[in-house]
């Protein structure tokens, strides 16, 4: 026996050793003939090319031959980042110059009309206003999905979820043009969020429209990877500035990243800085490739070691700043979105809101005005490059080695000091950004807050160099202070506090092309994310909850108590389910009362062993084939035949004895009498009414043979009932055998972490394979909310959030299912659980589709499914449906149709009941 047993082991071995050298053997010749086919095909193309003699016969040979050689010599990926660099340095530069126009244009109008200052103020506020007016209707118009910043939506798609129109050309139209008028207003507005979209709507166009990338299009997982480098692109591009850029893109787009795509994001980033600038140096805006915002710090002894407390509570101040800007941000829109009065105002003037809010902050800025005392001329690149410079205003003073610049008299009132300007220009800006952020035009936030960050951080400088107006001693030593370096640290800190990163510091190195003061940047950029963290979530997280998208948050850092809570604290256990012997009914049931998008398929109700799950469409369509139009045409065709030949029998006394000549008979004579038609009274005539708010049941006394009508719509209706309550059969359904499954003592980190990296929507929850409950997105995020203890979950107990969620079922049919269906036809159906769970569930769903149905002026969310929330309309709809076949099947003992005509109808078919004349017949089995 051990012989025997160790012989077998080795045959054992030997044949998984063959198994795996033929397998490989056979893939690689599997590999090798997709080579070949796909050189011949093309060498085919280029040959049937060479017979075609048209003008352009020769170019496209040329063409083919290119695209043949750099396929394989330089590779589809480096094709692809390479012209997504290009366009999307070409947008960029194009979009920077627009704007700069339209700026130059407003104070060409404003210094024009100097000698009346009430055509200035015409002039200084119109001109935004009509702007941002049209970016406003054009956006609406065009496309909705453009409105806002667009990095809360990438996250979402990237993530996986599926946003319509969200990458379309169109949208990149509204996009491009909408954000080229909302800037060249002069609002407090940024472009770093919309080029993250731009960018993306770039790569997602070129792999669609261009067959060379079409491989990329069509495989989702390539498409992913191409968009996280678009993300990238869109910040390098923006600010010259790709290493940051590539950082920040993966901070504020992906929980985990795969170091697959790093090398594309950079390579893509690079190449469009690069264009981006040579742009510049090409238009005679720069002599030279530097930085955007290029400044002169001391290199030798950039700050001393005291100043670093001053860094530190620049730090701590701006985590504050940040989280206040977000909370204030949300509060906005929340308080227009509680005010019905004010929201359904605003919905029917949609343009109203803008205008008003430019309006504001126009009169605000006016230069005689009060904008005098906040340097309101300026535009936000000469605010920032006057922030930055080595100047320190307090004393008046001018660095040996620095230019005078003009811009910086904006500053200087002679009735108020820098102080009260800079704290005026940080407290109106702050607020005015906060608002701004809120107009429904393409527009994002990162550049309003870096300038405010540079803001307050001058503020510091200048009031350290006005406490030591001689410089810090060291060794016998003056080094002065140098308010430009306090305004960098502000920048990065206060614009990394409320995007939640620490990669702004890379991007401020890159702007400002000098990394003297990276120790100080680095410390208060990560003071302030610690503090912003703890306070507030990010503006793009707040900015996803504001909109509802279907993204899961992050687990806050600190919050041990968390880890505590596990999947049973916080899963739906009352869930929607089919049994393997289920009956139609059952389905009707399931898909009127609910709109999962996917059922959880269990073994039987006693048992609840999870088989696996099956997708709504398809329990549409087993249910279709059993009560759809063929099946209902071929009983009435049936139904026809019959009473045509029972008639003809009867027409014919000899064929049959005087026993069924007598019945058939005292059938009609009983159905005379019990109609009660006379033919003499009139039909009241009564005004019409709503097809769902009339009578199901026609008025039958129009007719002599109503009755009889009655009595086969009866029997329509008695089929109908017979074929619900058969047996479904699932050999010919697609049921994906393994849905995601959780064990109910997984906690919620794990949890968490498994979502997050597997993208799942919702998971089955099961105990030693028994189906107890569902978790979903909606259910993880109320637990990292805080609206979960340990104790129990705070959510609607009938799968609440599983209403959106979908899954991919499995393309093989499971046989295996299939032999157990065969084997469990006996077992008793499941019951209904939870009547007035359920009810309570349908009334808060009607609440919440009745406040986000409510003005979304603000922000567009086209993720939220439209789904049929009134099932007894659709009962009214199938009872009219049922009627409508009681008068087709009265026509067909008239005109019956040929055993295989094509028409669904007979073309003389009109209706008894001028009731329904005037209404559309529903097409037989569409509603379900």
């Amino acid at each position: 026996w051990a012989r025997g047993d160790s012989s077998n082991r080795v045959m054992y071995g030997r044949y998984t050793q063959d198994l795996g050298v033929y397998a490989k053997e056979e893939a690689a010749r599997l590999r090798e003939g997709s080579q070949r086919r796909s050189v011949s095909e093309r060498s085919r193309t280029l040959d049937l090319l060479e017979y075609d003699k048209g003008r352009c016969a020769k170019c496209r040979i040329c063409t083919v031959r290119c695209q043949k050689f750099l396929i394989s010599r330089v590779g589809e990926d480096w094709i692809f980042l390479i012209l997504l660099g290009l366009l999307m340095a070409l947008v960029s530069w194009v979009v920077d110059f627009c704007i700069a126009i339209c700026l130059q244009a407003q104070k060409w109008m404003y210094g024009g009309l100097d000698s009346n200052v009430f055509l200035q103020y015409l002039a200084w506020v119109t001109y935004p206003v009509v702007l941002i007016t049209f970016s406003a209707g054009f956006t609406q118009i065009l496309a909705p999905q453009a409105v806002g910043s667009g990095i809360p939506e990438m996250k979402t798609i990237l993530r996986g979820v599926v946003l319509k129109e969200y990458l379309t050309f169109k949208t990149f139209v509204a996009k491009v043009i909408g954000l080229t008028c909302a800037l060249g207003s002069g609002m407090p507005l940024g472009k770093e969020g919309p080029f993250v979209h731009i960018a993306s709507l770039c790569a997602a166009l070129l792999s669609k429209f261009m067959s060379l990338f079409g491989g990329i299009y069509e495989n989702e997982s390539r498409n992913i990877e191409m968009l996280a480098a678009a993300c990238a692109v869109g910040v390098g591009c923006c600010f010259a500035a790709p290493i940051g850029g590539v950082l920040f893109s993966i901070e504020v787009t992906s929980t985990f990243f795969a170091v697959r795509n790093y090398w594309r994001g950079f390579f893509a980033a690079t190449f469009s800085a690069f264009i981006f600038r040579v742009l510049a140096v090409w238009n005679r805006d720069e002599e030279t490739i530097t930085a955007l915002f290029k400044t002169r710090f001391r290199l030798d002894f950039p700050f001393d070691l005291q100043e670093l407390p001053a860094f530190a509570v620049i730090g701590i101040a701006s985590g504050f700043g940040g989280a206040l800007f977000v909370y204030l941000n949300r509060l906005i829109v929340q308080f227009i979105r509680k005010q019905k009065a004010i929201n359904k105002f605003l919905m029917k003037k949609r343009l109203l809101y803008p205008a008003l809010v430019t309006l504001l902050v126009s009169t605000l800025t006016f230069p005689p005005g009060f904008g005098q005392f906040m340097a309101g001329r300026l535009t936000q690149k000469e605010s920032l490059v006057t922030l930055l410079d080595n100047r320190t205003w307090a004393k008046q003073g001018i660095a040996e080695e620095f230019d005078y610049i003009s811009h910086s008299q904006a500053w200087k009132h002679p009735q108020v000091n820098v102080f009260v300007t800079l704290v005026l220009f940080i407290v109106m800006k702050f607020w005015m950004s906060a608002l701004a952020t809120t107009i429904p035009v393409p527009c994002g936030a990162f550049m309003p807050v870096f300038v405010i960050g540079a803001a307050f951080g001058r503020l510091v400088g200048e009031s350290m160099a006005a406490w030591f107006p001689d410089g810090i001693h060291t060794d016998g030593t003056i080094y002065p202070i140098v308010p430009g370096g306090y305004a960098v640290v502000g920048a990065a800190a206060l614009s990394g506090a409320v995007t939640h990163t620490v990669s702004t510091a890379v991007i401020v190195f890159e702007l400002t092309g000098q990394i003297s003061h990276i120790l100080p940047v680095m410390i208060a950029v990560i003071l302030a994310n610690a503090v912003a963290q703890s306070l507030q979530p990010s503006l793009y997280d707040s900015i996803i909850r504001i909109k509802k998208l279907p993204y899961l948050p992050e687990l806050g850092w600190g919050h041990h108590e968390k880890y505590n809570i596990r999947v049973e604290d916080i899963m739906v256990r009352d869930v929607r389910y089919i049994t393997l012997n289920c009956c139609y009914r059952d389905l009707h049931d399931v898909l009127l009362t609910g709109h999962l998008k996917t059922l959880a398929l269990v073994e039987s109700a006693e048992s609840m062993i999870l088989l696996g799950s099956i997708e709504r469409a398809q329990l549409q369509s087993l249910l279709s084939q059993q009560l759809g139009r063929p099946r209902r045409l071929e009983y009435i065709r049936e139904r026809a035949a019959a009473e045509k030949k029972r008639l003809s029998v009867v027409s014919n006394p000899g064929s049959e004895d005087g026993s069924q000549r007598a019945n058939h008979e005292v059938r009609f004579q009983i159905s005379t009498e019990e109609s009660s038609f006379s033919p003499t009274r009139p039909v009241p005539q009564k005004p019409l009414k709503p097809a769902l708010k009339r009578p199901v049941i026609c008025p039958l006394q129009s007719s002599p043979s109503s009755s009889l009508l009655l009595f086969y719509f009866l029997q329509i209706a008695e089929w109908e009932e017979q074929q619900l309550d058969e047996q479904v059969n699932f050999n010919n359904c697609k049921i994906d055998p393994a849905p995601f499954q959780l064990v109910e003592r997984t906690s919620l980190h794990k949890t968490h972490t498994i979502f997050s990296l597997l993208g799942l929507d919702h998971a089955y929850v099961t105990s030693i394979g028994r189906l107890i409950g569902v978790v979903s997105l909606k259910e993880l995020r109320k637990a990292i909310e805080g609206s979960v203890t340990v104790k129990g979950v705070k959510v609607r107990p009938p799968l609440a959030s599983f209403r959106d969620s979908g899954t991919s079922s499995s393309e093989n049919e499971a046989t295996e299912l299939h032999k157990l269906w065969d084997r469990h036809k006996s077992m008793s159906l499941p019951r209904e659980h939870g009547k007035v769970e359920e009810e309570e569930e349908e009334e808060e769903e009607q609440v919440e589709g009745e406040e986000e149905e409510e003005a979304n002026l603000l922000f567009f969310n086209p993720a939220k499914p439209q789904t049929c929330k009134n099932p007894q309309g659709l009962d009214r709809y199938l009872i009219l449906e049922r009627v409508l076949f009681y008068y087709y099947y009265s026509s067909l003992l008239v005109t019956p149709l040929p055993p295989h005509s094509s028409t669904p109808f007979p073309l003389s078919f009109h209706h008894p009941c001028p009731r329904f004349m005037n209404y559309p017949v529903f097409s037989p089995g569409a509603l379900h």
